[in-house]
């Protein structure tokens, strides 16, 4: 597992519209203090994809992943162009057609939609996205899909402890006691008339424990 670290951001805001002149704004994060980062994990996967691209085309002077021939910030126009011909390449004519992953930034909703079918808390998928989980599930929350089965069992097992069935020991019929007899009672009777009189004796008419029953 690694980790990305971002520091600020550059929107392409126009010449007119910045305090720099350049058509691009650097400032800190949305939410953020001016110079507060903002980490999040990345998978081995991405990691290992990102340590190939930077051996392949190294990074930029400040740092940046992506620049242009010049070194500079890529354009929108750039990112739009590149896009639309990976749409081409990777999907069907029918899907090309479709507004499906019609923009580079519908790569961020595909890869919420993604962490929250993997079963990643909303909370911690809030998190790495950048925004409240009030907005994720407002947003995401209808893309959640096919998880039913999952989603019992893990309610089953919570309230039961163990998975289902619960296994049970095998019932037993214990052998019924054998019926009392005048034979047992006679035997029962002087034991009675003993206690009875240790219990005068000693001035304590309680019935003495265990009690006797005469069939």
């Amino acid at each position: 597992m690694g980790s990305a670290d971002a520091g600020e951001e550059s929107p392409q805001a126009g010449k007119r519209w910045t305090d720099s002149g350049q058509v691009h704004d650097d400032r800190g994060l949305k939410h953020r203090a001016e110079d507060e980062p903002r980490g999040v994990p990345i998978p081995p996967a991405l990691v290992k994809i990102l340590r190939e691209h930077i051996a392949r085309f190294g990074v930029a002077h400040d740092g940046r992943l992506f620049r242009s021939d010049r070194g500079n910030v890529v354009a929108a126009s750039t990112y739009s162009r590149v896009w639309e011909g990976a749409r081409h390449f990777a999907l069907t004519p029918h899907q090309v057609a479709s507004p499906l992953a019609g923009r580079p930034y519908d790569l961020r909703h595909a890869a919420v939609s993604l962490w929250l079918n993997a079963g990643v808390p909303a909370t911690e998928a809030s998190d790495r996205a950048g925004h409240s989980v009030e907005v994720l599930l407002k947003v995401y929350a209808k893309c959640i899909d096919g998880q039913e089965t999952t989603v019992n069992g893990r309610i089953d097992r919570a309230l039961t402890g163990v998975a289902w069935p619960v296994s049970r020991p095998p019932f037993r019929i214990m052998p019924r006691a054998p019926r009392p007899t005048w034979a047992n009672a006679l035997k029962i009777i002087p034991r009675m008339f003993r206690d009875l009189r240790q219990t005068a004796a000693s001035g304590d008419l309680r019935l003495p424990t265990p009690t006797y029953r005469v069939w």
